[in-house]
């Protein structure tokens, strides 16, 4: 079964081959990476372009913002599954992708989601949080659980069905694509029980206050943008379930 993983990056030259060499060592034979690089000037095009031989494909451009790139790499990706891979970020072991694929093919389902944990952003070997995903149960969106973005994996043909990132959201366009898929959508879906993916903590929804709260307005919005109302206290439990991250 052919996974693409697809990486979106601007600007980080310190961090991007680790990344992506955590996937040339995937031990799953049949793999594509797709790079969409946001025009980078520190060196990152550099990098990249000794990488380009083992890339399926590698698009350096001027983009609208992290979504837009996404987007980009998700019209290219010719894989079965899909999943993300963010610049700095490393999939845990060489297995990490034939687990994956092995849960899909074993459930039938359209989707599978991990656990993470999250990491100093200038030193890997410190454990900030440790993300334990649970069993999926639709319902828990409620309560603000969600499964963590870069560590779910979907069929190609749920976004041919369902439709790709919103670029109007500026931060929380990853919340609202799983409410979207895995809440509004219903679409079958497994918790694979395995750390999937080291996270460095630095990015925009967990950056400085403004950022926060900006990404707790789009949390609210996506349930107005998807037909509901959000349920009461939900960026409270959403943010509690963050505070028991660093207790496992």
């Amino acid at each position: 079964m052919k996974v693409t993983l697809i990486t979106v990056c601007r600007n980080v030259a310190p961090v991007i081959a680790e990344t992506l060499d955590s996937v040339f060592a995937q031990d799953h034979a049949d793999l594509e990476l797709i790079v969409i690089d946001g025009a980078s000037t520190d060196g990152t095009a550099k990098i990249l372009e000794r990488y380009r031989p083992k890339l399926a494909a590698l698009v350096s451009e001027p983009d609208k913002g992290i979504y837009d790139a996404m987007n980009k790499g998700l019209r290219l990706a010719t894989g079965a599954i899909i999943g993300v891979v963010n610049a700095g970020d490393l999939l845990m072991t060489p297995s990490v992708i034939s687990k994956v694929v092995e849960s899909f093919t074993k459930s039938g389902v359209d989707a599978v989601y991990g656990d993470i944990i999250m990491v100093d952003e200038h030193d890997i070997t410190k454990v900030k949080r440790v993300w334990k995903s649970g069993d999926f149960r639709r319902e828990r969106f409620r309560s603000g659980w969600m499964p963590p973005h870069v560590a779910t994996f979907f069929r190609k043909s749920v976004y041919d069905r369902f439709g790709l990132f919103r670029e109007d959201l500026r931060i929380g366009a990853d919340y609202e694509i799983l409410l979207r898929f895995l809440y509004k959508e219903r679409v079958p879906t497994v918790h694979l029980p395995e750390v999937l993916v080291r996270f460095r903590l630095g990015g925009m929804s967990n950056g400085n206050v403004q950022q926060v709260l900006q990404a707790n307005r789009e949390v609210r919005r996506s349930w107005r943008l998807n037909g509901f109302t959000a349920p009461p206290l939900l960026v409270t439990r959403k943010l509690w379930s963050k505070v028991m991250q660093f207790f496992h």
